[in-house]
């Protein structure tokens, strides 16, 4: 009726980003401008050289100064972390339904796994140098290695953790092995895989990293961590800090970027990743 009160339609919150979002975003924000503020008062009131302690000015300014060397560094150790990584998953996915589908190889082929995973990477990095010829695939396999075991670790979990009701229903409806792998464990193991890549997105460029640390090498075909010692023998730690800033937003780049794809492949059926108010 005309004389009744209409209902104000629902605010939308500010760039359609909710109360809880907006806490996500802007808490860890200030905290970390806090500690950047902090750090620049505690180097100019105590007059620390920049040999010893740079600040947050002069470090992003040695970053825009010196962006083209350390950004042609970056694009090399990214190439070394997404290749480590999709080989990483590759192998993983493919040996976790292979564990799934015999327990005697899983039996026979975990312990290695778990070998690999245990032994430092610093240790064997120098024999991967000196074994494989070709520096990018030495940097690659000890990539590789670090990343590895937590896909495969928790893809096999979750393979092996399907409902046992539904098994006993695919069973029943004479589902063939390869239809059971496919509608029902491969999916049930979703989330366990991508929480296993989210891990290994990390691992993948720290082993980048350690490698390059131990081959060394340099010119155009440097990674950041030759940058970072590079700077280290020359006192420019300024430059040092920049290339170690670099490093650490890659890192969160990358766990960002796979915690998106995760949360865009699970959003619409998996509990993860549904909003609180769509839990049941």
């Amino acid at each position: 009726m005309s004389g009744q009160a209409k209902e104000a339609p629902p605010r939308r919150p500010p760039f359609g980003l909710s109360g809880e979002a907006w806490l996500r975003i802007l808490a860890p924000t200030i905290i970390g401008l806090l500690v950047l503020g902090g750090w620049e008062w505690v180097v100019r009131v105590h007059d620390i050289p920049p040999y010893v302690l740079p600040g947050p000015v002069l470090i992003a300014e040695t970053l825009v100064r010196d962006w083209t060397p350390l950004s042609a560094s970056l694009l090399v150790t990214l190439k070394i972390t997404a290749l480590a990584l999709l080989v990483a998953a590759s192998l993983g996915l493919l040996l976790a339904v292979l564990f799934a589908q015999s327990r005697v190889v899983e039996l026979s082929l975990f312990p290695y796994a778990v070998i690999l995973q245990v032994t430092p990477i610093v240790a064997i990095a120098p024999l991967i140098i000196i074994w494989v010829n070709d520096i990018t695939l030495s940097l690659l396999i000890c990539a590789w290695i670090v990343a590895f075991f937590p896909i495969l670790s928790n893809t096999t979990v979750g393979l092996n953790s399907t409902d046992h009701n539904l098994l006993d229903l695919f069973r029943l409806y004479r589902a063939s092995r390869w239809q059971v792998l496919w509608r029902l464990r491969l999916p049930s193991a979703m989330p366990y895989f991508l929480s296993g890549l989210r891990i290994s997105g990390g691992l993948a460029l720290i082993g980048a990293i350690v490698a390059e640390f131990v081959a060394g090498t340099g010119g155009s075909a440097s990674g950041l961590a030759y940058r970072i010692l590079e700077a280290g023998y020359q006192l420019q730690i300024p430059r040092m800090f920049a290339a170690l800033v670099l490093v650490s937003v890659t890192g969160i780049a990358i766990f960002l970027a796979l915690s998106l794809v995760s949360h865009l492949l699970l959003r619409r059926w998996h509990e993860s990743a549904m909003g609180h108010g769509e839990r049941r």
